[in-house]
């Protein structure tokens, strides 16, 4: 299992999705991690309560871009609840606790959690995603 979760993250880090900036979506953040390097804006855009565009730009390890890549690609399509629910799920796991569901490729970062100091590089993109939401939801 751990050898079909290593692949999972290295096609995303290798051919990220989404990886395309979003350009003209109404809701873009920058967050960072000063401690590694890695940075992501995110860009988003929403319908209805419907995420109908999500796309990030920047720079990281393989960690945090293969976490953004999956991030990008589940969330789009789903309601702005249904990703909150999801980014609260990764965030739970990344602190060591059981998802409680099948998550799909976002299982693949389980493992992060036994790596204290990369829990912030696979959280990145999540965090970017919950200020998305907020600001989308201002609008």
């Amino acid at each position: 299992m751990d050898e079909l979760y290593q692949e999972i993250i290295l096609d995303h880090y290798r051919r990220p999705r989404n990886r395309d900036g979003c350009p003209g979506c109404a809701v873009s953040v920058h967050q960072d991690n000063p401690l590694c390097g890695d940075e992501i804006t995110l860009g988003l855009e929403v319908e209805d309560g419907t995420i109908v565009r999500v796309g990030y730009e920047g720079q990281g390890c393989s960690i945090s871009t293969a976490s953004a890549s999956m991030m990008a690609e589940v969330v789009e399509g789903q309601s702005v609840s249904r990703a909150r629910e999801l980014s609260e799920t990764v965030r739970r796991m990344m602190h060591g606790e059981a998802p409680g569901a099948d998550l799909g490729d976002l299982m693949a970062l389980e493992g992060v959690a036994r790596f204290p100091v990369r829990v912030k590089c696979a959280l990145l993109a999540w965090t970017a995603l919950n200020e998305a939401l907020g600001k989308a939801g201002e609008r």
